[in-house]
């Protein structure tokens, strides 16, 4: 008999994230975990019948042997199937072979002979599992496969030999395979995504691999024909995004391409009439059954934001130097800039949108509750972003990701735009006419007609923006450009100009022009702005157009694993034709990583659950206090009613 003393043990030591590793399992079975050590050695006690008990400690299987204690758990509490009929690491023969490979979780009909369900389990991120797991099926005629990896679970029907269709959750003990068949799946029944970006890897290296179509545009086509059933279809019905139990793979392609035609035609302004989904037959089973069962609308926009990010890499957007901006980044320059419901928010190089996410939900929370606006409804709302928000983005993609996450986020129709922010001039004329309401008047003229044929001066309340770090601009489009131009020692620009210049360097001045007096800019930049020698004149021309209220610095961490560029976030009030001397200006450093050195997000546990790691939410508050205590200055910190 084995003397067993029994601990706590921290999952953190197998899984540096449990919550994520192991979505698929409720609180409850995570916490039903029973851990002993035995000559200085850890072990998980088992939960099937006869079972052994395992190391989890110091051996390469301990994820793995985490997640099939966890789901023979689930399996017994869960789904009511007794012990004795359920029965782990089961030889399984293959012709003449006999146990060259051994099924992990087997659970047996009445008779203890004939497999019901075989469960693969792999550790996280590992989905090399399918092929194996249908082998296995093909052995012992198993008609239910499951395959869990603790993040995302796979159950699929065997309905003849080389035919499989996806179940939407597995029968319970007392349940038939037409029970579940037959479910009704509302939008009540739909789960919050915890962890889309492991779901789209799923779906390129499970479902789309060798299939000859672009990754990028069929999931984002799944994506959005998804968005547009949860909002469209009544809560009540049954989810268009679903398969069709006994439907044929060319009639749940026929059910998916409708669905995103009704999506097409109520988003011209984000797919184009020749847009169809190109994923083949038999892609279409497995592609829906990762999606069906998860809500992504109100769901946490950090989750959906890396999984886009992810996407988005796909293409060259990082040899831009255009990285997605942290949204704990962003949340500190929304809180810093105290957006109010009557000003308009501007992001000129918008990616995700993130910062008018951010704004958007902020003004939400802050000024439409109660205010002068009255009690806040999801009318007011949409109003407000409608109107209020604006984005412009030179990657096409990018632009159909920022559309997708302000539709998730809940506001509807949005005013994000593919564009040149940095040439006006080739505009087309459909973004010439969203913009054209917030051009700057001007009472001469003359110089009020040129700004409105060229379009370079706006009255935008804020700009909050990431503007790309990498590539020189060269050519005309120069000639728009103070800072084209060389500057003599006492700061005079001269008639001689450089070659090209930064495009980063460029956002500075073309943002300043799309504040209006007053207006206030938080713009995140290289350190390079703010040390360099030979930025000198950069630091002159902001101190000559702008009041600097801070400079923060980020962690070097902070854009990992795409660039370990050292950056500071800029905050700006753009001058009131008035000299400015003598100002006080607040500056602040993190010093609190909140990712690591390979770019993953560092969490910590406390009564609120788990939270992300950082000090930008405490330099946010003393920027606030601080600024208050001067609200000569800082009048746009007091709450506007």
């Amino acid at each position: 008999m084995i003397n067993m003393l029994f601990m706590s043990f921290d999952l953190k030591t197998i899984f540096p994230l449990p919550d994520e590793a192991l979505a698929i399992f409720d609180k409850k079975s995570i916490k039903a975990l029973e851990f002993f050590e035995e000559k200085g050695k850890t072990y998980v006690k088992t939960f099937e019948h006869g079972g052994k008990d395992k190391m989890v400690s110091g051996a390469k299987t301990a994820p793995e042997e985490i997640v099939r204690q966890l789901y023979t758990y689930e399996l017994i509490k869960k789904f009511w199937y007794p012990t004795d009929r359920i029965k782990l690491e089961i030889d399984v023969q293959f012709g003449r072979e006999v146990g060259k490979k051994r099924a992990d979780i087997v659970v047996y009909r009445e008779d203890m002979q004939t497999p019901y369900i075989i469960v693969e389990v792999k550790k996280p991120d590992v989905k090399d599992g399918m092929w194996q797991l249908k082998s296995y099926a093909n052995a012992t005629w198993a008609p239910i496969l499951v395959l869990t990896d603790g993040k995302l679970e796979t159950i699929l029907l065997r309905t003849d030999p080389n035919l499989f269709e996806s179940l939407p959750q597995l029968p319970k003990f007392n349940e038939t395979v037409e029970d579940v068949q037959t479910t009704v799946l509302t939008y009540k029944d739909l789960e919050e995504i915890t962890n889309l970006k492991q779901l789209i890897l799923d779906l390129e290296n499970a479902v789309l691999a060798n299939s000859w179509v672009n990754a990028f545009d069929e999931i984002f086509k799944l994506i959005y024909a998804k968005l547009y059933d949860e909002l469209e279809t009544p809560p009540n019905q049954n989810r268009r995004f679903r398969i069709i139990a006994g439907a044929t793979n060319k009639e749940n392609l026929d059910n998916i391409c409708k669905l995103f035609e009704d999506a097409k035609h109520q988003r011209r302004d984000v797919f184009k009439d020749k847009d169809e989904i190109e994923i083949p037959e038999n892609a279409v089973i497995p592609a829906v059954s990762l999606l069906q069962k998860y809500r992504l609308f109100w769901s946490n926009l950090q989750v959906i934001d890396d999984a886009f990010e992810y996407l988005i890499s796909q293409d060259s957007k990082w040899a831009k130097g255009q990285y997605f901006t942290p949204r704990i980044v962003i949340d500190m320059c929304v809180n810093m800039l105290n957006p109010q419901a009557n000003e308009a928010i501007l992001d000129p190089s918008a990616g995700s949108c993130g910062f008018l996410l951010h704004g958007m939900q902020y003004v939400w929370e802050h000024y439409l509750n109660e205010s002068q606006f009255g009690p806040r409804t999801e009318l007011k709302q949409k109003e407000y972003a409608n109107e209020k928000l604006y984005a412009l983005d030179f990657d096409p993609r990018a632009v159909k990701i920022g559309k997708a996450m302000m539709l998730i986020a809940g506001d509807g129709k949005t005013n994000v735009a593919y564009a040149n922010s940095l040439d006006s001039s080739v505009w087309e004329d459909t973004v010439k006419t969203k913009f054209r309401n917030h051009l700057l008047s001007f009472k001469d003229y003359d110089e009020n007609k040129r700004n409105q044929d060229k379009m370079i001066d706006f009255d935008f309340d804020i700009v909050m923006t990431n503007p790309p770090f990498a590539g020189e601009q060269t050519g005309t489009i120069l000639n728009n450009y103070d800072l084209w131009f060389k500057r003599d020692k006492d700061f005079q620009k001269t008639n001689k100009h450089q070659n090209s210049v930064d495009r980063h360097i460029l956002f500075i001045e073309r943002n300043l022009n799309f504040l209006r007096p007053g207006g206030r800019m938080a713009i995140v930049l290289p350190q390079g702005v703010f040390n360099n020698t030979s930025e000198e004149y950069v630091r002159k021309f902001i101190m000559s157009k702008a009041r600097i209220l801070g400079v923060i610095g980020l962690d070097g961490n902070a854009f990992k694993p795409h660039t370990g560029t050292k950056t500071s976030v800029l905050l700006l009030q753009k001058r009131e034709n008035k000299k400015l001397d003598n100002y006080p200006i607040f500056f602040a450093t993190s010093k609190v990583p909140f990712k690591d050195n390979s770019g993953e997000y560092i969490y910590v546990n406390n009564e609120d659950g788990k939270k992300l790691r950082n000090d930008l939410e405490d330099i946010a508050q003393a920027f606030v206090a601080w600024g208050k205590e001067k609200d000569q200055n800082f009048k746009f910190l007091l709450k506007n009613d």
